[in-house]
């Protein structure tokens, strides 16, 4: 069982920067890709970044490639999300994720534990 808390999100204005921190409870982090997802209302919920289970590789949604950055730290259980130049559509629930496998997992149907979700609004 992995417990995972978010951190982070806030209002921003368009063009700005925020910094989402998840950090996951229990010994086995290390052994899961971690996910960052994302819902805006009315939408389903879509992958936003993920990465392995060592940090050596990552995948990102097309609308974010270049401006968001994930990142783990395994010795403090946690995950990050640097999100750059952030526009209005990127206003959403924005959930960490968690799943024991060796690949990274592209689809928010792949993921077996989640947390509860910090709100990011982008102001235009």
């Amino acid at each position: 069982q992995v417990q995972l808390v978010e951190s982070g999100g806030g209002l921003v204005q368009a063009g700005g920067s925020l910094r989402l921190s998840c950090v996951a409870s229990g010994r086995t982090f290390s052994s899961h890709v971690m996910g960052w997802l994302r819902q805006a209302p009315g939408k389903e919920r879509e992958i936003v970044a993920a990465i392995s289970r060592s940090g050596g590789s990552t995948y990102y949604a097309d609308s974010v490639k270049g401006l968001f950055t994930i990142s783990r730290d395994n010795a403090k259980n946690s995950v990050y999300l640097q999100m750059n130049i952030l526009k209005p559509e990127d206003t959403a629930v924005y959930y960490c994720a968690a799943v024991s496998q060796l690949r990274l997992a592209r689809s928010a149907s792949t993921y077996d534990y989640w947390g509860q979700g910090t709100q990011v609004t982008v102001s235009s």
